[in-house]
């Protein structure tokens, strides 16, 4: 029996105190849209065939546990998708919660294991997008980038 040894692509292990990935949450229709971004190119993701989970959207007066489940399914779906960790969301809202909701969403979202980047309203999204798109192109751009924050500083000696 022969063993080998299988590393990251660098050949440095992943940092586990890393952010993840952040995702777009379109919450604003019945069932909510979960959607990944790179450079500017957006998709939707899907569970797998055979294995879906609809995400219902629940009411604004809703219990915040109903919105913590709607989370950890799209949480759940991207990190199966991409086969990496979530950590930030942008949401896309139908309509601007009171900040009561807004505050409940928060805690909902940290209890799923989500920091929200960002809650935005479908009509602040642009014209003719679809909002799940919209959203994970956005979460692109405000999420955390490790590479940015840890750059070399210059020795001032």
């Amino acid at each position: 029996m022969k063993l080998f040894q299988i590393e990251e692509p660098d050949g440095a292990p992943v940092d586990p105190s890393a952010p993840g990935v952040a995702i777009g949450i379109d919450a604003s229709g019945a069932c909510a849209e979960v959607a990944f971004a790179v450079g500017g190119n957006a998709v939707i993701l899907a569970d797998r065939e055979g294995f879906e989970h609809p995400l219902p959207v629940p009411t604004s007066a809703a219990p915040m546990e109903e919105w913590q489940e709607v989370l950890e399914g799209a949480r759940i779906r991207a990190e199966r998708a991409l086969a990496r960790p979530v950590t930030h969301a942008v949401i896309a809202l139908g309509r601007t919660p009171d900040p009561g909701v807004a505050g409940g969403l928060r805690k909902a979202a940290a209890l799923a294991g989500l920091e929200i980047l960002r809650v935005v309203e479908k009509g602040e999204l642009p014209v003719g997008s679809t909002p799940a798109l919209a959203v994970a192109i956005l979460a692109e751009d405000l999420a955390p980038r490790p590479e940015l924050d840890a750059a070399p500083q210059a020795d001032l000696d």
